[in-house]
């Protein structure tokens, strides 16, 4: 794990949602920089973690510390678009955080350039590919400065090309100091961007390892027979 400061801390954190308990007595620190996947079956309490995470929900009952000072950005599975083009997609979030116009559109063009859509810039956000709006939403993300980025399931519905082009930015946006945490079905994609996996089930947290650790079959079933069976496809 990072000796940097946490940027998100969660003490003892428990998440209802009427009767059910979508998280249980987490405990869990992230700090800045790091790469950290959430990986677990559907139901789990991946994209609840995200979401309290992001302060889009409120714990029941625990403490949840985010630092005031570092800047974040949330990516769902399917990012809404608004029925404009591209690059005022990208640039209604600058102005809406007070950035003249102008100004918004020149940081929304270098965004879309970033994600290579810079030719696409007119173009209604809404007639893109699957492939396009993600990274039209990573390039809305990019423009607001994210120290951290969090990522529901950012590729599960993309073709395999879409699928390589957005883990491409997202390693880039991590090469850049960006942190990331990401819920992934995906092994081979925690393999290739993550430093650190979190497995949940049934909205515990029952393992925290290094990457390496978690696909390492040995040390995983020590801490988690269920997680390692998981890994294994035995667990769905």
């Amino acid at each position: 794990m990072s000796l940097n400061p946490p940027v998100f801390a969660c003490e003892s954190v428990n998440l209802r949602f009427g009767a059910v308990h979508a998280l249980k007595a987490i405990n869990l620190q992230i700090s800045r920089g790091e790469r950290v996947a959430l990986v677990g079956a559907n139901g789990s309490g991946k994209s609840s973690l995200l979401r309290l995470l992001n302060g889009l929900v409120q714990p029941s009952t625990g403490r949840m510390v985010r630092d005031a000072d570092v800047r974040q950005a949330m990516l769902f599975q399917r990012p809404h678009m608004l029925r404009a083009s591209a690059i005022s997609n990208v640039a209604m979030g600058l102005w809406i955080q007070g950035t003249a116009w102008r100004d918004a559109c020149k940081r929304a063009e270098a965004a879309l350039a970033r994600v290579g859509l810079a030719d696409q810039a007119q173009r209604p956000a809404r007639a893109m590919s699957g492939g396009q709006m993600q990274r039209l939403a990573l390039a809305r993300a990019w423009s607001l400065k994210p120290d951290v980025l969090l990522l529901d399931e950012p590729t599960a519905s993309l073709d395999p090309h879409a699928k390589r082009e957005v883990e491409t930015l997202m390693e880039d946006l991590a090469a850049d100091g960006i942190g990331l945490i990401f819920a992934s079905h995906n092994l081979g994609q925690v393999k290739r961007l993550a430093d650190r996996v979190l497995y949940l089930a049934h909205g515990q947290l029952l393992a925290d390892l290094p990457v390496a650790d978690f696909f390492d079959a040995d040390r995983l079933d020590m801490v988690s027979a269920e997680a390692a069976l998981f890994v294994k496809g035995e667990r769905i």
